[in-house]
């Protein structure tokens, strides 16, 4: 996982180049999904999760992360996927 995360850090860090590149992934399928790289700031293992009550079953919880809380969703199920479960 750290040469994946190595290498989309430094792909982030190109500045004036004309070009798209995509961060590819998968949510459980065959579908492949891609993020404009230069959107992304960090790649990072998911942190532990403060749960938040009320919430929609998409949110999973929030992170604290350098300072900041970032809400985490559940793409897979916010695009119809069967909850498994082991979350």
């Amino acid at each position: 996982m750290a040469g994946v995360l190595d290498t989309v850090n430094q792909r982030t860090q190109l500045v004036g180049e004309n070009r798209l590149e995509l961060l590819l992934f998968r949510l459980n399928g065959k579908q492949i999904y891609g993020i404009n790289v230069f959107k992304v700031k960090e790649v990072l293992q998911c942190p532990k999760l403060t749960t938040m009550p009320h919430s929609s079953p998409v949110v999973r919880g929030v992170a604290h992360i350098r300072g900041g809380t970032i809400p985490i969703l559940d793409l897979g199920l916010a695009t119809g996927a069967v909850p498994n479960g082991k979350h």
